[in-house]
C-alpha cells in the first residue's frame, strides 16, 4: 500500500486511479488468458493465434496517431470512454469467435481498445494534476501493475481449469472490468477540446527529435518482454534454477515498480533529468541482462541469488524508463497537440511489444549468453543516446507553449 501522502488527491485524480486499477485488471486477463482461450476454447492452431496478435497489434500501433488527434480535437475524455466502451464490446465478443477470420477482428478491436486508453490517459492526467503531473503520471503507473498483477492473478484460475467453460467466464469478468472502470471514469469532469490548429495536423511525424525519442523508447521497452517471454524460457531450457523461480521472477517485478515507481519519478521533472533516467535505464538493463546470462551453468541456489539480482537490476531498469518517457513524452509535445504526439510515442512500444519476442528469443535463447549481452549493450546503446537527442528537442522547441485548458467541472 502506498503511503497516504503520496495518494493522489480526492476528486478526478482519485477517480481516474480507480478506472485505471478497474481497467488494468481486465488488461491483465486479456494479457494471460486471450491467447488460451482461443487455443483452448476456441481451437484455433498456437502458431495460428500468435501471428493474430501480431496483425492486431500492428493495426493498434497504426491507430495510435488517428486516436491521439481524436483527443486533440474532441477532448481526451471522449476517448477514454470509448476506449473503455470497445474493450468491453471487444471482450464479450470473444464468446462468438469460431474461426480465425472473425477472432482476427476481435483481436484487433481489444488492442485498438488498449492503444485508445493509452493515448487518452495520459492528457486526461495532463488536465486534472493538481500538483505536479509527473506524481500523479507515477501513480497511475504504480496503480496500472496493480491491477495487471490483479487480473494475471485471476487468469490464473482458469489456466489451472484449463476447461472452455472456465475460460468464458473468465471473458464475461474480463468484459466487465472494462464495462467498471467505464462507469467510474463517467464522473471525471469535462475536458475542453483543445482549438484546432492546421499547421500541427501531422506535426508529431515532422518533429525529428521526438520521433527519435520515440525510436529509442521503443527500443528500451522491449525490456518489457524479457520477464514474460525471455526469462521463462531462459529458466527452463539452459539454468539449473527451480520452475518456480519463473513466477517469483514476476512477482518481485511487481512489488518493486508498485512500491517505487512514485518515489523514482518525483524528481525526474524536467526534459534533461528524464533523458539522464533514460540512460540510466540501459545501464540498469545491461547490468540485468549480463546477471541473467551468469545464470547458465551456475548450481539451483546460485542460479535463484543471481536472478533475483537480475530482476532487481531489470526493475530498477524499467522504473527509470518508464519515469524518463512519460516525461519526455508529455514535456516536449505542444500542448495543442499532446494527444497526437502521445499517439506516436506510444507507436515505440508498439512496436517492440509485436516485435520484441521474437528479437527476445531468436537473441537470447537461440544465442545463449551471448545473446543476453548483445540484447545488453542494445539497452545501454539506446539509454545513452537519449541525453543527446533530448537536448537536441530541446533546442526545437517554441521558447513558449500555452497551457493546455483545464479541467471543467460537468
Amino acid at each position: 500500500m502506498l503511503p497516504k501522502r503520496l495518494l493522489p488527491a480526492s476528486g478526478p485524480e482519485r477517480l481516474l486511479a480507480a478506472s485505471t486499477l478497474v481497467s488494468s485488471a481486465g488488461k491483465g486477463i486479456f494479457l494471460t488468458a486471450g491467447v488460451l482461450y482461443l487455443t483452448r476454447a476456441v481451437s484455433l492452431p498456437a502458431v495460428q493465434t500468435g501471428l493474430l496478435f501480431s496483425v492486431a497489434g500492428l493495426v493498434s500501433v497504426l491507430a495510435g496517431i488517428p486516436l491521439g488527434k481524436t483527443a486533440d480535437r474532441f477532448g481526451p475524455r471522449g476517448v477514454l470512454w470509448g476506449s473503455l466502451g470497445l474493450s468491453s464490446l471487444s471482450a464479450l465478443a470473444f464468446l462468438l469467435c469460431r474461426g480465425y477470420a472473425d477472432s482476427l477482428l476481435v483481436v484487433i478491436a481489444a488492442t485498438v481498445g488498449q492503444a485508445g486508453l493509452l493515448v487518452a490517459r495520459g492528457p486526461v492526467i495532463n488536465r486534472i494534476a493538481t500538483r505536479k503531473a509527473q506524481e500523479l503520471r507515477a501513480y497511475i503507473r504504480a496503480v496500472t501493475n496493480a491491477g495487471i498483477a490483479l487480473g494475471a492473478a485471476v487468469a490464473g484460475w482458469a489456466a489451472q481449469q484449463d476447461t472452455a467453460q472456465a475460460y468464458r467466464i473468465l471473458v464475461v469478468v474480463c468484459a466487465g472490468c472494462f464495462a467498471g472502470a467505464l462507469l467510474i471514469a463517467l464522473r471525471l469532469p469535462r475536458l475542453a477540446p483543445i482549438p484546432a490548429d492546421r499547421a500541427s495536423r501531422w506535426a508529431a511525424l515532422g518533429d525529428r527529435p521526438y520521433v527519435v525519442l520515440s525510436l529509442l523508447d521503443g527500443i528500451l521497452s522491449i525490456q518489457y518482454r524479457v520477464l514474460t517471454v525471455a526469462l521463462p524460457l531462459w529458466i527452463v531450457t539452459a539454468t539449473e534454477a527451480p520452475r518456480w523461480s519463473v513466477s517469483g521472477a514476476v512477482v518481485l517485478n511487481t512489488v518493486l515498480v508498485i512500491a517505487l515507481q512514485v518515489r523514482v519519478s518525483r524528481d525526474v521533472d524536467t526534459p534533461e533529468r528524464a533523458g539522464r533516467a533514460m540512460t540510466v535505464a540501459g545501464m540498469f538493463l545491461l547490468g540485468s541482462c549480463l546477471a541473467l546470462a551468469a545464470t547458465s551453468g551456475l548450481p539451483g541456489e546460485a542460479a535463484v541469488v543471481m536472478l533475483v539480482i537480475a530482476v532487481a537490476a531489470h526493475s530498477f531498469g524499467e522504473l527509470k524508463q518508464a519515469a524518463g518517457g512519460f516525461e519526455l513524452s508529455n514535456t516536449l509535445a505542444p500542448p495543442h497537440a499532446v494527444g497526437q504526439y502521445l499517439g506516436l510515442f506510444g507507436m515505440g512500444m508498439g512496436l517492440a511489444e509485436s516485435f520484441g519476442p521474437a528479437l527476445l528469443t531468436w537473441l537470447c535463447i537461440g544465442w545463449g549468453w551471448p545473446g543476453w549481452c548483445v540484447m545488453g549493450v542494445v539497452f545501454l546503446l539506446a539509454g545513452v543516446a537519449a541525453r543527446p537527442v533530448v537536448r537536441w528537442a530541446e533546442r526545437t522547441r517554441p521558447a513558449t507553449w500555452a497551457e493546455p485548458p483545464r479541467a471543467a467541472a460537468v
